[in-house]
C-alpha cells in the first residue's frame, strides 16, 4: 500500500463523531471522536478494504459538488 494516496469525505454526526468515507473504495468508512482518531481508524479501515479490493479496481475521485434545491 505503501505511496497510495486516498480522499476522505468527514462529516461530523448529531452524537458529535467525526465519520469518514473514502469514495475510492467501496464500504470503507469510519468514525471517531476526534478528526485525528478518525484518521487512525480510517487507515486501518482503508488497508481492510485494500485486502479485499479487486487489485484492478482503480476508483478516482473527481469532487464534491454544492447544488441548492
Amino acid at each position: 500500500m505503501a505511496g497510495r494516496e486516498f480522499y476522505v469525505i468527514i462529516e461530523k454526526d448529531e452524537d458529535g463523531f467525526f465519520v469518514g468515507e473514502v469514495p475510492q473504495l467501496n464500504a470503507c468508512y469510519s468514525q471517531g471522536r476526534t478528526i485525528d482518531e478518525l484518521m487512525e481508524n480510517i487507515k486501518e479501515v482503508i488497508r481492510l478494504c485494500l485486502d479485499e479490493e479487486d487489485p484492478e479496481f482503480s476508483g478516482e475521485f473527481v469532487g464534491i459538488h454544492r447544488v441548492e434545491v
